[in-house]
């Protein structure tokens, strides 16, 4: 599995600008929280309240979600919210999301595509998330948590 879960697609048109991503852990588990961390530069002030984000899933090759969502609410079916500022000013950007994991997910390499605008129709940001649970997974004996590990065999 590749370690770059999340590919930033967006180019010098896009209103979020130098976009790094940390999560934490580095590979999620199904049924667990991920850290997730981004910081940036944007290019202008936005309503992160009315940022549109449409969704594209699929499994393998077939797409089983093509849906739209205002970015409070796609955060909010995460178990997550928006942090500090609602309307941030142009200049430097930092939001920390702790999302939750659905515990079950169809067997499957999952390819997820974000694209995000502004409320004047502007391009936010782009994302390619790739999340691969082809594999049954077992539970670590000596972890103590009820979830998987992300790698077939892993202790």
């Amino acid at each position: 599995m590749s370690i770059r879960l999340v590919e930033d697609v967006s180019d010098g048109t896009y209103v979020l600008d130098r976009l790094d991503i940390t999560l934490t852990p580095a590979l999620p588990w199904l049924g667990h929280q991920v850290r997730w961390e981004m910081t940036g530069h944007l290019k202008e002030p936005v309503d992160l309240t009315r940022v549109t984000c449409n969704v594209i899933k699929k499994f393998g090759p077939v797409k089983m979600l093509d849906r739209k969502y205002r970015l409070p609410d796609l955060l909010e079916c995460m178990g997550a919210k928006l942090s500090g500022h609602l309307r941030p000013a142009a200049g430097p950007w930092h939001q920390t999301w702790n999302l939750q994991l659905p515990e079950a997910m169809p067997v499957a390499e999952h390819r997820i595509r974000l694209h995000a605008r502004t409320d004047g129709g502007k391009n936010f940001l782009a994302l390619n998330i790739a999340l691969n649970f082809s594999h049954r997974f077992r539970p670590s004996p000596t972890s103590g948590r009820t979830g998987a590990h992300m790698l077939p065999g892993s202790p």
